[in-house]
């Protein structure tokens, strides 16, 4: 196992005492999950967590004085968006145990993929005077912790809106569309768009449940990633430059539509997939939609 060696002195584990964190849903809090399968980009995140600090013994343990100032900061990072930020901090200038808690909302247009929670008590303010074991630069970690959540499985996950297709050049009746545009190389949240026609009350009703979907909005879920897919998979394979072995940059359209790929794929080339579209279209059809199993928990 290895360990970071900071240049300076931290405080022992104990001086911090956290609990998990816990996700606020319509029916009450509960343990944060490993996974949220049936998350979309229209659904925020609602967390909370308690945090207590023993700062005397942090101080005196990390050789600082008893006034210096310390901060509990969470910052969150979304490997779907490739986005982060910070989400809240609380200044301890007191002595004693003190007892933060933290209550944030995250924007689900903001997340996708995997989303890792920082929680960090860090030095406030440089301390230019600090002996040369103590920490003595702003933003020093005294003590830190990682939670994760999996905000997607198997299903492509992207930023969608909900319009009125009868305004657009959309067919009035269209349920859906997926929008794809730029190169390989360009970042997947400015690539992808999922158009929802709010006309179409089924499929529009199904994405506002899809945090606490209904068997219906199961089936609905379902058929939309599954054309998604379907539509993603078919955009790589007409590009030349779309390969297993290709070097995309992380969180590109190239990168996803690889992941996309090895997925629904595995252990079988982009060139005989290719090629198996070319020569029998509607045999392709059936083998990606086995693929993405359809309906599958529906």
């Amino acid at each position: 196992m290895t360990r970071r060696v900071l240049p300076y002195r931290v405080p022992s584990e104990d001086v911090v005492a956290a609990e998990p964190w816990r996700l606020v849903t319509e029916d009450g809090d509960v343990l944060m999950p490993e996974a949220l399968p049936d998350w979309d980009y229209q659904m925020d995140l609602h967390l909370r967590r308690t945090v207590s600090v023993d700062l005397d013994r942090a101080r005196s343990q990390s050789g600082l004085p008893s006034n210096a100032a310390l901060t509990l900061a969470v910052v969150w990072t979304a490997t779907g968006s490739n986005l982060s930020g910070p989400a809240e901090r609380a200044r301890l200038v007191d002595s004693g145990t003190i007892i933060a808690e933290f209550d944030i909302v995250l924007r689900g247009a903001d997340l996708g993929g995997l989303l890792a929670l920082d929680t960090a008590l860090v030095l406030a303010e440089r301390r230019p005077d600090a002996r040369p074991s103590s920490p003595r630069r702003a933003g020093s970690v005294l003590w830190s912790d990682r939670e994760e959540l999996r905000l997607q499985g198997d299903a492509p996950q992207f930023p969608m809106a909900v319009i009125d297709f009868s305004l657009t050049s959309f067919p009035d009746e269209a349920a859906w569309h997926l929008q794809i545009s730029g190169g390989l190389e360009n970042a997947t949240m400015g690539s992808l768009l999922l158009l929802v026609n709010e006309r179409n009350t089924v499929t529009a009703t199904a994405f506002e449940n899809a945090g606490k979907p209904r068997p219906v909005d199961r089936v609905v879920l379902s058929a939309v990633y599954a054309d998604a897919a379907r539509i993603m998979i078919e955009h790589a394979l007409a590009n030349d430059d779309f390969s297993e072995d290709g070097d995309f940059p992380e969180g590109s359209l190239g990168a996803t539509m690889v992941s996309l790929f090895d997925r629904l794929f595995p252990n079988q080339s982009v060139t005989d997939i290719r090629l198996r579209q070319r020569q029998s279209p509607s045999l392709f059809a059936s083998d990606l939609q086995a693929a993405v199993k359809i309906f599958e928990g529906a």
